[in-house]
């Protein structure tokens, strides 16, 4: 009983104790939102990489692979197979209003197969929304207006489905849609990024060669039109002429990584098939007869091509049981197809896909905890020192308890104790700290860019737009137990020391 009592006395009578506690306040709330911060960057990787990609990819670049539908298919037809996409991986350029012409990363998709295999469609931004956005106070959105604007507006839920389909109709002539793509968020620079983490349409100002100055004001998705030119090789592999077409924009993506928001475009895969020579078409088998070169050629029809095949899985099957199970449906494919498709084909995880970047992650993340560990050792120190010196000013108050009956055990378990007590409260309101900092993480960024001019956290180089978080209540637990532990090394010590003393010379202490 006396063990408790003078915990609790010696814990709200000191100063010192509290110190200590808040050493270990301190400490474990650094270690927790570095881990947290470090464990929500890797976290958001890897939900993003399979968001875009599915489970497994089966892709073979530049000159692409024919009978990809047989392979969708026999893949469907696997009960351990949920869907599977064909698309198409190109470079190109794209041309803007102002003239400015950059190069992206072009996707040929098929709208419908393609939302089930990725996240496509949580990722279109031009939607209807019934709230604000959390940091959107004054309801400025215009998502949350019933109509996109312009003269002749649809409904957000008509831009919502072109984007859906990659198909847009002429809004001013009434003509049937037609095949259009959708452009990464950041790609054009006629969207203004708000104080709320939004997007509102913005002028753009197109500088003539005599100086003059004009003002696009376009919605892109409702009448936009683009310049994208492509770069098609032949069966070779060996470039040929570029090919220029004009297309619609049916609506725009946002996936959360900067680098692909800022330079991906996705076109509706009949379109780019066609512009780079990979649809259906007819070849010449054979030599032609230079007497009778027109009628008398053999022909066959060329199969449309693509670059990859995406795959995604049961929930309930390990992404090792989805590669297997689509390297042997492979096998069974080019089997039937002999000598028509690629033998070895690139098969691939979406963590193997993006392998560099998460081991990278991993091993920084692994780094900086290792280095914030040691720097929390400070709080053992810290309780050793503060322990050692009360034990020192209370010498005469053991020497009674010893001579009073108190074991040596039960003087050592007065010390031990305290220390657990700080450990516990220190360990707590660090947890307590830790959580608010990484739920607010990124509205204190921005007051600190806002007020004091600092920004630490650039999209261009961290990958994602925001601070990423991310709290896993079991790094948390093993984090709080750290502190308690720390604390009760700094005071084992001091208690061992306490336990020793000779009651009758620590009574006759001065």
């Amino acid at each position: 009983m006396y063990q408790a009592l003078l915990t609790r006395r010696y814990l709200t009578s000191k100063i010192m104790p509290l110190l200590a506690a808040v050493a270990v306040t301190l400490c474990t709330a650094m270690v927790l939102i570095t881990w947290s911060v470090m464990g929500g960057f890797l976290n958001m990787l890897t939900e993003s990489g399979r968001s875009l990609i599915g489970d497994v990819r089966v892709s073979w670049p530049n000159t692409g692979f024919a009978y990809y539908e047989d392979l969708i298919e026999r893949l469907e037809a696997e009960e351990g197979i949920v869907a599977a996409t064909p698309v198409i991986d190109a470079f190109g350029a794209i041309t803007f209003p102002d003239t400015r012409t950059e190069g992206v990363f072009l996707r040929g998709v098929d709208g419908e197969s393609f939302a089930r295999v990725t996240s496509f469609e949580d990722t279109l931004w031009w939607k209807a929304i019934d709230k604000p956005m959390r940091r959107d106070k004054s309801r400025d959105d215009p998502r949350l207006e019933p109509r996109a604007p312009g003269d002749t507006p649809p409904t957000w839920n008509d831009i919502e489905a072109n984007g859906r389909t990659l198909t847009r109709p002429d809004y001013l002539t009434g003509a049937e849609p037609e095949p259009a793509m959708v452009l990464g968020i950041g790609v054009s620079s006629l969207n203004e990024r708000t104080q709320y983490g939004g997007y509102r349409p913005t002028t753009l100002p197109i500088v003539g060669a005599d100086g003059s100055v004009t003002y696009v004001d376009e919605f892109l998705p409702l009448t936009g039109r683009l310049v994208l030119r492509t770069f098609p090789v032949d069966s070779t592999g060996r470039p040929r002429d570029s090919v220029a077409r004009t297309l619609p924009v049916a609506n725009e993506f946002e996936s959360g990584l900067y680098d692909i928001d800022r330079r991906t475009v996705l076109v509706h895969l009949s379109v780019l098939q066609k512009m780079l020579g990979m649809n259906e078409g007819v070849r010449i088998v054979g030599e032609v007869d230079p007497i009778e070169p027109f009628g008398n050629e053999r022909t066959e029809v060329d199969p449309a091509r693509v670059t990859t095949v995406l795959v995604r899985g049961r929930d309930d099957l390990s992404l090792a049981d989805v590669e297997g199970l689509t390297r042997r449906v492979y096998g069974e494919f080019e089997e039937a197809h002999r000598g028509e498709v690629p033998p070895r084909i690139q098969i691939e995880t979406w963590e193997d896909a993006n392998r560099t970047m998460i081991a990278a992650v991993k091993k920084e993340t692994a780094l900086v905890l290792l280095i914030f560990s040691f720097i929390s050792m400070t709080a053992v120190f810290l309780v050793l020192a503060i322990f050692w010196s009360m034990i020192s000013e209370k010498t005469r108050d053991i020497g009674v308890l010893r001579a009073i009956g108190a074991s040596r055990f039960g003087v050592a378990s007065v010390w031990l104790g305290y220390g657990v007590a700080i450990g516990v409260v220190g360990a707590l309101l660090g947890g307590a700290l830790a959580w608010v900092i990484v739920s607010n993480i990124n509205d204190i960024h921005d007051w600190l860019g806002e007020h004091l001019g600092l920004y630490v956290w650039d999209p261009s180089v961290y990958v994602f737009k925001e601070i990423p978080r991310h709290i896993d209540p079991v790094h948390a637990a093993w984090v709080l137990v750290g502190g308690v532990v720390s604390c009760l090394l700094g005071a084992a010590i001091p208690a061992a020391r306490a336990a020793r003393m000779d009651p009758v010379k620590a009574l006759r202490f001065e």
